[in-house]
């Protein structure tokens, strides 16, 4: 999600294509309901909708409400998969 929206490269620091950059909000999706489109599972993956499986992810910040430059920075607290917490950040 930061690479897409900042266009940067973590190595060298250098942005690449900034007129492609996503907004945090376009990568999310990206990364969910677009994805889950892709892999012929938007029915049931892909976004938090009542009947679709609960797949999804803790952070311990809103990437939509803070500085893109510090994105890397946003740590999974806890993962759910099928409605089961799978991992716990301790």
């Amino acid at each position: 999600i930061w690479a897409a929206v900042t266009r940067t490269s973590k190595i060298t620091g250098k942005v690449y294509g900034p007129e492609m950059a996503l907004t945090p909000y376009q990568a999310l999706l990206a990364v969910t309901r677009f994805a889950a489109i892709q892999l012929g599972e938007g029915g049931n993956k892909g976004s938090i909708e009542k009947g679709k499986r609960a797949d999804l992810v803790i952070l311990d910040k809103n990437p939509l409400k803070m500085d893109p430059k510090k994105l890397r920075e946003v740590k999974v607290l806890e993962t759910v998969k099928d409605g089961r917490s799978v991992y716990k950040n301790k």
